[in-house]
């Protein structure tokens, strides 16, 4: 046991609840976060499980509270026309944006190149999906939210609007994108399971979430912008994420960690800025964000580097092939 893990350990308190991922008990060792983006109502505790170390909200909300969330205040709402929207637009599509992953790192796998068919988990209205196709990629992409689908759609893409454990398709894939996504699953080894089912022999799944062991998490405590209550359910070390990998039937072929900067200027303007059921709007300010990204990237590196190498960074970025 580590410094850390110790720390967590004596700050625990018993309550009777389940690990989602072993099913032993689970210890709150961080009361009243509350949701530092929409200004959801309400405060809700963080756990841990003695047993496999996995972090957890506690208690976890019901599949059909989860959906009424996500339908009012989560991913695509159709905004377009905006000044963050066309900056956005613009930041991506530009030749920046290539430089900015290589220094800031990659954590939705846009700077990969290749082939074969690619699935996109929680693609929302295309924007990663014409990055894939651009490098190569026959990308497809898989979003709950039909009025995202439907914008994916409008592209030319081809986006199916099924749970992932009901996709039923005709052919196989390549490669299974889980790019800020397994952290939002109910049930994160299910999720594993059917992603594993839709590969090839051999078939690569691609994970990024938020490092459950970052520095960042430590010292903006209930402000962590990645505690994302209550849409964050699990919180994966990189000792937990390759466990239970192992157990779903992959093994990991290469694993690194990097510290967004976009990340840690969130959580700044959240710790700044955020109040219990009240939007953070500067979160969508793209001057503030932008000025700080900037701020944080070239004062501080040396400091992300050190993190990200001491297995602290704030993103765990994880490629693992079926077996």
């Amino acid at each position: 046991m580590n410094f850390q893990d110790h720390i967590l350990e004596s700050e625990c308190k018993n309550i009777a609840a389940g690990c989602l991922f072993c099913g032993k008990g689970i210890s709150i060792f961080r009361e009243g976060v509350f949701d530092t983006r929409f200004g959801i109502e309400g405060s809700f505790n963080i756990s841990m499980c003695a047993s496999c170390g996995l972090i957890q909200l506690s208690p976890s909300p019901s599949y059909k509270e989860l959906k009424r969330l996500y339908e009012t205040y989560y991913n695509f709402d159709g905004e377009k026309g905006t000044v963050y929207t066309g900056l956005r637009e613009y930041f991506f599509a530009s030749a920046f944006y290539r430089f900015w992953l290589a220094i800031d790192g990659d954590i939705s796998f846009h700077g990969i190149k290749g082939s074969g068919r690619l699935l996109d988990v929680g693609c929302n209205e295309g924007r990663g999906l014409q990055i894939y196709e651009q490098n190569g990629f026959d990308a497809e992409g898989l979003e709950l939210n039909e009025r995202a689908a439907a914008e994916a759609r409008k592209a030319g893409f081809t986006v199916y609007s099924d749970l992932l454990e009901e996709f039923q398709p005709e052919n196989l894939y390549d490669v299974v994108v889980l790019s800020n996504v397994l952290e939002h699953s109910l049930d994160p080894k299910k999720m594993l399971f059917h992603a594993r089912r839709i590969l090839k022999p051999g078939g690569q799944i691609w994970i990024s979430c938020p490092n459950s062991q970052s520095w960042f998490r430590s010292l903006f405590s209930r402000f962590w912008i990645n505690w994302h209550i209550p849409f964050h359910i699990v919180h994966f070390s990189s000792q937990t994420l390759a466990r239970i990998l192992r157990q779903s039937g992959f093994e990991v072929v290469c694993s690194r960690q990097t510290t967004p900067a976009l990340w840690v200027a969130h959580s700044l303007i959240a710790c700044l800025f955020a109040k219990p059921g009240q939007p953070t709007k500067q979160l969508r300010n793209p001057f503030l964000v932008a000025a700080l990204m900037l701020l944080i990237r070239t004062l501080f590196f040396p400091v992300l580097w050190l993190g990200n190498f001491l297995g602290h960074g704030d993103c765990l970025v994880i490629v693992a092939a079926k077996v």
